[in-house]
């Protein structure tokens, strides 16, 4: 399900298209220039996502990168919420997201998403944004893998949505799980063949 439309189509259009402006701002890349720590593309896995800054041993560089990219989704969301309507706060958020995964200012080669992800469900519904993060969260606490997590807890954000009262949220959660898992296909063939790292293992 998702929210009746009645946002003109051409307002739609914009609010996308800058929230996909704003969700390619590349803040791992940003925080490892300012922090001195080069280009992160040459770090790790390449990864412009906090989980790479953290392999350059800058915790909070990693932590900075972390809220940034998660307050690019929930940003959008809030945004368009309040200046437009409920109608919009989706499209806002998922648009955001893509916008980290394939941002225009890096030819369209971003990150996986995760944390953007979970900036735009956390402000689309608080207790459906809360339970991913807590997956996430306890995921990592129990195996250290940081890609597992991500793909646990966009795995479980549908069965949430049902669960907690949200189904306005189920289509949004299902296209960014979809996504998410598309984006960790390396991930998934390394965690298959025990060959991910762990976090905070450097590069």
């Amino acid at each position: 399900m998702i929210p009746t439309i009645e946002t003109a189509f051409g307002l739609l259009g914009l609010t996308a298209l800058l929230a996909y402006l704003l969700g390619s701002i590349p803040f791992g890349i940003v925080m490892a220039r300012l922090f001195g720590l080069g280009d992160l593309r040459q770090v790790g896995s390449g990864n412009i996502g906090a989980t790479n800054v953290l392999r350059t041993g800058n915790k909070v560089a990693a932590f900075l990168t972390l809220v940034l990219d998660a307050g690019k989704g929930a940003i959008a969301v809030v945004i368009a919420r309040v200046t437009l309507g409920e109608d919009t706060a989706q499209l806002a958020g998922f648009a955001a997201f893509l916008g980290h995964c394939y941002p225009i200012f890096l030819g369209f080669r971003g990150g996986k998403g995760v944390a953007t992800a979970l900036g735009t469900l956390l402000a689309l519904a608080l207790p459906l944004g809360a339970a991913a993060c807590a997956v996430w969260a306890a995921t990592a606490g129990l195996f250290r893998i940081s890609s597992l997590a991500a793909l646990v807890a966009a795995a479980s954000s549908p069965l949430a949505a049902v669960l907690l009262g949200r189904p306005d949220a189920l289509l949004v959660s299902i296209a960014l799980a979809t996504l998410i898992f598309i984006r960790h296909a390396s991930n998934i063939r390394r965690l298959v063949h025990g060959e991910e790292p762990r976090i905070g293992q450097k590069g």
